[in-house]
């Protein structure tokens, strides 16, 4: 099993915000999770990319319990296992779309020519050559995202998480960058979860959690 999360709880101040959840992911599958804002969900998958520690319970990823890791071995597992995608792209405004898509290389010390040209490479099957010597702020939404997703797959990582990764972009500009993540996740053999308020989405994928209340309700 790629992905077990046992008696999950996570409170702040006073508040239950995940309450015992329980669940497995397979390697290479895809998850949606899906609920009303508050719910739980997008602090289910901070816990899960160890952006945040649960207060009980356990998360393993491939035999890992990343809860008990310390911040060191923790930002080193996201570091080159974890990629992630955001509804906000957080792309670097002093550096330009390459520079962007090499930081996580950079930080893990990787050989920056070998990442490099994975990197063109990818920027050519999403269609955003033109844009690796532009700054963010030159290239339109659409082609942030897309090399918003180039800098979360550069090393290959064996989960792929995202939050609401289409939630700023209209009906054309979703279909392709859910076209691309699934296209990616597939090609890199990456698990694929993702947290969406988008029902045609969640029902495309092949699993689906829903959570009210910081509880799994089906």
């Amino acid at each position: 099993m790629f992905i077990e999360v046992e008696n999950l709880v996570k409170k702040y101040g006073m508040s239950d915000v995940l309450r015992g959840l329980n669940f497995k992911v397979e390697k290479s599958d895809e998850l949606a999770i899906v609920g009303s804002s508050g719910s739980g969900k997008s602090t289910l998958l901070y816990i899960l990319g160890g952006l945040e520690k649960p207060d009980s319970g356990r998360v393993t990823i491939e035999g890992l319990e990343i809860s008990k890791m310390s911040d060191v071995e923790l930002s080193k597992f996201r570091n080159t296992q974890i990629g992630f995608v955001f509804q906000f792209h957080f792309l670097l405004p002093s550096m330009n779309c390459l520079e962007n898509t090499l930081l996580p290389a950079k930080i893990g010390g990787f050989n920056r020519q070998e990442i490099e040209q994975r990197v063109r490479e990818l920027a050519k099957v999403l269609q955003v050559e033109h844009c690796l010597k532009k700054f963010p702020f030159e290239i339109s939404g659409g082609e942030q995202q897309r090399i918003n997703i180039i800098r979360a797959i550069s090393l290959n990582p064996s989960l792929l998480l995202c939050d609401e990764p289409t939630g700023n972009l209209d009906s054309r500009n979703t279909e392709i960058v859910m076209d691309l993540l699934r296209d990616v996740a597939a090609r890199i053999k990456s698990t694929l979860i993702m947290v969406t308020h988008d029902e045609k989405i969640s029902n495309s994928f092949s699993h689906k959690i829903s959570i009210e209340d910081g509880q799994i309700i089906s």
